[in-house]
């Protein structure tokens, strides 16, 4: 049976982001919690959450996180209220499955997000990150995703736009370890291009290797024809 005022408001669409991620800290020997894995080297919070703390249960009803099925217990976990975040400890980094569950009135799937989880830092030099390593600086990766809701319910609609804005980060500087940050970004281009670079190489090799067919059919055909 659908949802109340489930009727689609046409031509309408409804962008809300959200900022999705983590932040690792590394483990202090001299600190490390009683009955944690000797081999644990950091603990994280892996989060999904409004921009600059804005409120996004009106639209989100819960997010469920699948973390390594190998490593932890209870692997996929649940949460109906925020904050929406899973804290654990462990040595390695692995992809994690994000779901978002929408309000019943959304009339909307969930859709799925994946997120690598990291735990070490990558920018910078090698002396700079061995740095930030012994410090035990805190490593964090958050990713600013928009959520559209194209020709939303009318239901849906009247939550939208009656709650929250379609707020963007702040640029403005701050000391919270956990806000979103333009390092993943950074990476993600580096990998693009690295990508890109690859795919342009391979595309001359294959060039010198037609090439190189071309000058063999002709010789071919001098040979046949003398």
């Amino acid at each position: 049976m659908a949802p109340p005022n489930s009727k689609r408001v046409k031509g309408i669409s409804i962008t809300r982001p959200i900022i999705y991620g983590n932040v690792a800290y590394p483990i202090d020997p001299a600190e490390r919690p009683r009955g944690m894995p000797a081999d644990h080297t950091h603990s994280w919070t892996i989060s999904v959450k409004g921009v600059d703390g804005a409120d996004i249960t009106h639209f989100i009803k819960k997010v469920q996180f699948k973390l390594h099925a190998d490593t932890y217990a209870n692997p996929t976990r649940t949460l109906e209220y925020p904050p929406f975040e899973v804290t654990e400890s462990g040595w390695g980094e692995f992809e994690i499955q994000i779901k978002l569950f929408f309000h019943a009135e959304s009339n909307e799937k969930p859709i799925t997000l994946f997120h690598y989880l990291k735990l070490h830092p990558y920018l910078g030099d090698e002396g700079e990150m061995e740095a930030a390593r012994l410090d035990r600086r805190p490593v964090t990766s958050f990713v600013y995703e928009e959520l559209v809701f194209n020709e939303p319910t009318e239901a849906m609609y009247d939550v939208l736009t009656s709650r929250g804005t379609a707020r963007l980060p702040s640029k403005a500087k701050s000391k919270r370890e956990d806000e979103f940050v333009a390092e993943t970004e950074a990476l993600e281009l580096d990998r693009l291009g690295e990508g890109l670079r690859i795919v342009n190489q391979h595309v001359q090799e294959i060039r010198e290797k037609l090439a190189e067919r071309e000058r063999e059919v002709a010789e071919m055909r001098k040979r046949l024809e003398s």
